[in-house]
């Protein structure tokens, strides 16, 4: 008997600890949405639009588990590019090139950006505007500004997200994206959306959401004010040469495209590197299996999209796949 009331105190010790610490964090949470409050009030965002959005702004235990999950640091880049690199995501992608050729065209012309490179990231980013995530924003945002090691900058990205609202872009309810916080059919974070989304129809709402012509200029205008160049490629797959010095693999060092040739790196053919006067870095991915990619300018352009050198492959590969 003295054991069976040992274990029933000891559950109801846990319970009752478990309650104190919930009561507290509870506690620290709404001194620090009343805190967010007041700081929201004085960047213009107005009383009526934080009272509509104060119900999405919760903690969400979900993203309190994703946050430390990310693909790029689990997967090889085999794996990565295997689940995202698809023949039905290639067929599509090339079905909407064709579709939207006229949009695609335009946007070349005004914004200098390649049009597969496009739909590229319209592709990986939300399946062509298939899938945006079904996170609310409100709610990502506020989880990871309270909690995160990144607590300014999340907290910046949500003061942002509401001055979306706050300018009648969207709703609290219709701002749903990934639990990161990025939104719309081109995942931009909310301070990205302010400096870069277009109103492309002129209807007054910069809808990435909703509007393809909208979220795919806003692809377009925001790879232009990152450097993209349209001279060039994003890097390209080579083949290194036996006892291939590794030291020059390092992403960093940077020779023209002759000198690589003159190393032995060769296209994945077999055949020689072009004869542009460019240069470019030798970069071996970490977990990619020996794998080496020559990178120009505009990989770093995409590093800037998203800093992960599995996702910039994923982007130019499937830019690639889309020509053939």
């Amino acid at each position: 008997m003295k054991r069976v009331f040992s274990v029933r105190a000891l559950i109801l010790a846990i319970i009752i600890v478990i309650s104190i610490q919930r009561t507290y964090a509870e506690e620290d949470f709404d001194q620090w949405i009343e805190a967010f409050r007041i700081e929201a009030l004085k960047k213009n965002i107005s009383q009526e639009t934080f009272a509509a959005s104060i119900t999405f702004m919760r903690l969400d235990e979900r993203v309190l588990r994703l946050k430390n999950k990310q693909p790029e640091f689990t997967q090889t880049l085999s794996g990565y590019l295997e689940k995202r690199i698809t023949p039905t995501r290639v067929q599509t992608g090339q079905h909407h090139l064709e579709e939207n050729g006229a949009l695609l065209k335009a946007l070349q012309r005004q914004y200098g950006v390649d049009p597969r490179v496009i739909v590229a990231l319209w592709g990986l980013e939300s399946n062509f505007g298939q899938y945006m995530g079904s996170y609310p924003i409100l709610s990502s945002l506020t989880t990871l500004a309270f909690s995160s090691s990144r607590g300014t900058y999340f907290r910046n990205e949500l003061i942002a997200a509401l001055q979306t609202v706050e300018d009648g872009h969207t709703s609290p309810a219709q701002m749903v994206g990934s639990w990161a916080g990025a939104m719309g059919q081109c995942q931009f974070m909310p301070w990205n959306y302010k400096q870069y989304a277009v109103d492309y129809d002129g209807d007054g709402k910069r809808d990435i959401w909703t509007t393809r012509a909208d979220a795919l200029a806003s692809i377009a205008n925001f790879l232009k004010a990152l450097g993209w160049n349209d001279d060039l490629t994003w890097g390209r797959p080579v083949l290194l040469p036996p006892d291939f010095d590794s030291t020059l693999a390092d992403g960093k060092t940077s020779k023209p495209l002759r000198d690589w040739d003159a190393l032995g790196i060769r296209r994945l053919n077999g055949t020689n590197l072009p004869e542009r006067t460019i240069n470019a870095r030798l970069l071996r991915p970490a977990r990619a299996g020996g794998k080496a990619y020559l990178i120009y300018d505009n990989f770093d352009v995409l590093m800037k999209w998203n800093r992960s050198h599995y996702f910039v492959i994923s982007v130019g590969t499937l830019s690639d796949q889309l020509r053939r």
